[in-house]
């Protein structure tokens, strides 16, 4: 570990909670349909939107109806993704002739990109077309995040509001999110990386000669229009196979820093929103808090453990810490931020290789996975994922001081922990039942490229990124095979809407209760107290659902040897 590391680190954080209100304000008045500086262009064209779809702007919803608008949204998505894959080989914009993609490995990456996992079995410069990369997966990952976004702040809405039936309108909120957020971000972030040296062609691949006279195929692309929401939508799906340890996808140590800030940005920023939207911002920062807390203890002990590396080749002389399956232009120390930043964030992109990492250091993103989407999380996501564990600590704080909850005026009851905990341990049953079911499945272990406890923790790694939304991979292990498309896509979908679901039901409830005014015995939330005890609670349950996870290793295992698996 070093200074220079250090200071890279401090420098991340202090930059983060800089743009924290800034964006947070600004999106706080677009969800608030308030006129900003964007509107003189933006407005038109919102309203063209409206009167073609025959949208009333004017008219919201309740939690049940704002639901059903975005699950029957994200249908059209499946069948518009999957259909272009299946008959990409006849489609235009393939002059690498990809042939169509089979229909395990279509349906696993329409389910992967709908949900914002972006989990992938394939080689992007491999098997799509550039159509289906532009059209497809860029077109996906511009609606998935702005649907986290979107859900984020129906909740805010249920906490905000009093007396109300509504939580918005769906089909208004996703229009201004990707039109006055998303897309003013991203055009000048694409240009910026065009510049970095990011390719933004629809020219052939380049055959090109090494200087050992052997013929290379150099794979080029639209790549620079898809990496921008690819990290601030927190999507994480590279063009590449590489994904951002690929030089055309992240060329310089800038590039790099730029990335891994517009990771966290939206995420962070909806702290703020939160906290203007309740009337009182420290209640944002309190959350920040708490995500701050969990996000640098996994820096730490990643950064330490990347950076001490392997004992044995410290006891040679090899020192310098673990360099294997990293990029020498970024070094340690913005491999492991990077590693904890994607993982925190439920992005799932990456710039080193996890399945290469020290044991300590592969564990950090496997937990930070399986806290569920609340250290920053996706965009929305972890916001939303947050909110559940702070329901949860009200409900403990309650218990312990002998009075009803309270969190920002409204009362929490019955309704509300429970479905915010049937959000919380649906994902768990997820990671942990797949995780067994494949260690005991011969064809599903004849895939994984390590035996023993390592490839127990790919397959482990998998269900549990696939569950998570985050994408990531131990890439040791060889996917794409009919048993993990399929049971990884529902992992992938269940992970995403069962836990969508409980928290609009949330944000109905909460949104028709009064406000109750906070008296003496409320419990403050905005300090150190509360900050202590939503960490305490999220290890807590993080404990219960990591080490059972630790003990289901000689379960499988010995499982596996009756099954007659080679594990």
């Amino acid at each position: 570990m070093t200074a220079i590391g250090w200071i890279q680190i401090a420098l991340y954080c202090a930059i983060i909670v800089a743009i924290t209100p800034v964006l947070g304000g600004y999106m706080t008045r677009v969800f608030n349909g308030e006129r900003t500086f964007l509107s003189p262009i933006f407005r038109p064209v919102e309203a063209a939107l409206y009167a073609t779809a025959g949208v009333d702007e004017k008219r919201e919803q309740t939690w049940l109806m704002y639901t059903v608008g975005m699950l029957l949204f994200h249908v059209g998505g499946f069948a518009i993704l999957y259909a272009l894959q299946r008959f990409q080989d006849l489609l235009p914009f393939n002059p690498a002739g990809q042939s169509t993609v089979a229909p395990d490995l279509s349906f696993n990456t329409a389910i992967s990109f709908i949900t914002n996992t972006n989990w992938q079995n394939y080689g992007g410069e491999g098997t799509m077309s550039y159509l289906t990369q532009m059209l497809g997966l860029t077109h996906q990952n511009y609606l998935s995040a702005a649907t986290g976004i979107v859900l984020a702040v129906a909740l805010i809405r249920g906490f905000a509001r009093a007396s109300a039936r509504t939580v918005g309108n769906f089909w208004v909120d996703i229009t201004r999110c990707t039109l006055y957020i998303l897309i003013p971000i991203c055009v000048p972030y694409c240009l910026f990386l065009v510049w970095q040296g990011m390719p933004q062609t629809l020219g052939a691949y380049v055959d090109a000669t090494t200087l050992e006279g052997a013929k290379q195929t150099i794979a080029l692309g639209p790549v620079a229009s898809q990496i921008p929401i690819k990290m601030l939508g927190t999507n994480g799906g590279g063009f590449f196979n590489a994904n951002a340890a690929h030089p055309f996808e992240n060329p310089t140590a800038f590039s790099n820093y730029i990335q891994m800030i517009s990771i966290f940005a939206i995420g962070a920023a909806l702290t703020n929103v939160f906290g203007r939207m309740v009337g009182n911002q420290h209640q944002g920062w309190a959350i920040l808090a708490v995500m701050g807390v969990l996000f640098i203890a996994g820096v730490v002990l990643c950064y330490w453990a990347e950076a001490h590396g392997n004992d044995i080749l410290n006891a040679m002389g090899l020192t310098g810490g673990n360099m294997e399956g990293k990029e020498v232009r970024f070094g340690t120390v913005a491999s492991a931020l990077f590693a904890v930043i994607t993982t925190a964030a439920s992005c799932g992109a990456v710039n080193a290789m996890h399945d290469s990492f020290t044991a300590l250091g592969g564990m950090v993103p496997l937990i930070n996975i399986q806290l569920g989407e609340i250290i920053v999380g996706g965009v929305g996501a972890g916001m939303y994922g947050m909110l559940l564990f702070v329901i949860i600590s009200i409900f403990v704080a309650g218990l312990m001081v002998g009075r009803t909850p309270e969190y920002v005026g409204k009362k929490i009851e019955a309704k509300e922990v429970k479905m915010a905990m049937l959000a919380i341990l649906v994902l768990p049953l997820m990671y942990l039942g797949w995780t067994a079911v494949a260690a005991v499945n011969p064809q599903a272990v004849s895939q994984l490229n390590n035996n023993g406890p390592h490839g127990f923790s790919e397959m482990l790694y998998l269900y549990t990124s696939s569950t998570g939304n985050n994408g990531s991979a131990f890439a040791g292990i060889s996917a794409n095979t009919l048993f993990y498309n399929i049971t990884g896509a529902v992992a992938m979908f269940v992970g995403r809407f069962w836990m969508i679901v409980p928290a609009m039901a949330i944000a109905g409830s909460l949104a028709a209760k009064k406000t109750v005014p906070a008296s003496a015995g409320t419990f403050p939330t905005t300090g150190g107290l509360f900050v202590g005890l939503v960490v305490g609670v999220i290890a807590i349950v993080g404990g219960l659902t990591f080490f059972p996870a630790l003990a289901l290793g000689p379960l499988v295992e010995q499982l596996a040897m009756r099954a007659g698996t080679v594990f």
